[in-house]
């Protein structure tokens, strides 16, 4: 991929996040400022004491965000998360109109989203929040690369606790020895980087994934080498998703499960298929092994509950 040599500037929303923080780190290293966009200068301080510049802004204030994107070479955009939106999606519809209006006021040089696999499909689910955004963004007049990832490598690594205590992990991704597309945010953030100084026309689509596709029970398999100990995937039954997602406190499950739906039963799939996706360089075991780290340290015991 193609890239500038000289210094420019670019503005990254999402910062203090794994995928954000990679872009701002790699931004950094090639030569480049970095106006960190966060909601309080205490979000920014630690990128402040690396050399960013600091943009206050809230997500849903256009004037502030036009402002902390005006004379940006390249801005990278990620939505915040929202795990339980209202019905018909509100939330996101409000804040990619924000978005919209303080891009195209700032007019920067290109403009890089996090998207997401399943982000054309058509049946409603938790993602359709990336469609919106995508359909948002993508009338804009400068270049805007939507950079549609696959399921983040991290959400398995929050199962270390469970596996190293129990040797018991829950999947929701089911059947268990389904291949599955995973990456890794590390290799979001370093391609979303790469995209951000390169160059290109008009609105385009970019699919990545790891280096090879992982079932559940690779999961489990890959748990067991990192944890030292025996760890086994069980399936949770479906007709106990909607109540067990009510009990976490989720008012209306339906677009979770309809997004794990879509992903079981593979309607959420990648536009060009595994062979049109770009492919990632960090493997599951890379990612359980930091996970572990960063749960238990550098100590290489048996847990002990």
């Amino acid at each position: 991929m193609k890239t500038h040599c000289k210094c420019q500037t670019f503005a990254v929303t999402g910062i203090t996040g794994k995928v954000g923080g990679v872009v701002a780190r790699a931004l950094l290293a090639a030569g480049h400022a970095v106006r960190a966009v966060v909601r309080s200068a205490d979000k920014g301080s630690v990128w402040a004491k690396q050399g960013c510049q600091i943009a206050l802004a809230e997500m849903n204030d256009a004037k502030a965000l036009q402002a902390a994107f005006a004379g940006a070479d390249g801005v990278f955009v990620l939505l915040p998360p929202n795990f339980a939106p209202a019905k018909g999606f509100p939330e996101a519809t409000a804040i990619v109109a924000v978005l919209n209006k303080a891009l195209a006021d700032a007019h920067p040089g290109l403009i890089v989203c996090l998207s997401t696999i399943g982000a054309q499909a058509s049946r409603p689910n938790l993602l359709t929040q990336l469609q919106i955004m995508e359909k948002g963004l993508g009338r804009l007049p400068m270049p805007v690369a939507f950079l549609r990832a696959a399921w983040f490598m991290e959400n398995a690594a929050w199962d270390v606790e469970p596996a190293m205590k129990t040797g018991v992990v829950q999947s929701f991704l089911q059947p268990l020895d389904k291949m599955f597309p995973m990456v890794a945010t590390s290799d979001i953030g370093r391609v979303a980087a790469e995209l951000l100084q390169a160059k290109w026309i008009g609105p385009k689509v970019v699919e990545l994934e790891g280096p090879r596709r992982v079932t559940p029970n690779d999961i489990a398999a890959t748990f067991s080498k990192v944890l030292g100990r025996s760890v086994k995937m069980e399936a949770v039954p479906r007709e106990k998703w909607e109540s067990l997602f009510k009990a976490q406190g989720m008012a209306d499950p339906a677009p979770r499960i309809q997004m794990l739906d879509g992903f079981n039963e593979g309607w959420i799939e990648f536009e060009g298929g595994e062979a049109g996706s770009v492919k990632g360089r960090v493997p599951l075991e890379t990612v359980f092994r930091e996970a572990r780290k960063a749960e238990y340290g550098n100590c290489n015991s048996e847990f002990r509950a």
